[in-house]
């Protein structure tokens, strides 16, 4: 029996990085919520997610590339791939796009360095710089794969894997600036720590079936 386990989407990394239990509600328990934030960004990749390829000069440009590192088991699509040509052939360079501004935090540098570490597994080259394109400000954020982001990517990549392999949804920790905007607040209830967020939508549900019949 093949005991290979399922890859990790590398969209994931952005999620686990940001709060390791959001990543299991949506990857583990498979829960998700809109908000405007979530919605935003679905209408920002709407053109990123048509596959295809253009060269300008001496770029080719590959959009919804598909990605897979064997090394750390993941898999996912890179929204856009520039392939930099130059004298000993083409350099990689990941483009990912997010609604909004940088972030204080790290999660989207941790998703586009989980696409460097593919390229490089799939290219044999290496891949040191990519950049972010924020929807709000417009404007591309070169970001360095430096080896402190590569040592996050990987122990972050490493951390959801072991979360995976057990199927258990870590425990809430509130935090007020993070969870606030979070799409899934309603159904994590980060404040009730310790209680399955499955067993929270089914008890809503229970009830509301009970209200209906009264």
């Amino acid at each position: 029996m093949d005991q290979t386990p399922e890859p990790i989407a590398i969209s994931a990394l952005q999620h686990a990085v940001f709060c390791l239990r959001q990543a299991a509600l949506i990857h583990v328990e498979q829960l998700w919520a809109e908000n405007r934030f979530t919605a935003e960004g679905q209408v920002l990749h709407t053109a990123a997610d048509r596959p295809g390829v253009r060269t300008r000069g001496a770029i080719r440009h590959v959009r919804a590339m598909a990605l897979a590192c064997r090394r750390l088991n993941l898999a996912g699509v890179a929204d856009m791939v520039e392939f930099h040509a130059g004298p000993d052939g083409e350099t990689p360079f990941p483009v990912e796009y997010k609604r909004g501004k940088p972030k204080t935090h790290r999660a989207d540098e941790v998703q586009l360095c989980a696409q460097a570490l593919c390229l490089e597994e799939m290219t044999g080259r290496p891949v040191p710089e990519g950049a972010l394109f924020y929807g709000e400000t417009r404007r591309r954020v070169v970001v360095p794969f430096d080896a402190g982001l590569r040592e996050l990517t990987e122990s972050t990549a490493l951390a959801f894997g072991a979360v995976l392999a057990t199927g258990r949804t870590p425990p809430a920790q509130f935090k007020t600036s993070r969870c606030r905007a979070c799409s899934l607040i309603e159904l994590c209830r980060p404040t009730m720590a310790g209680k399955s967020a499955l067993a929270f939508r089914a008890a809503a549900v229970g009830g509301a079936l009970e209200q209906g019949l009264d």
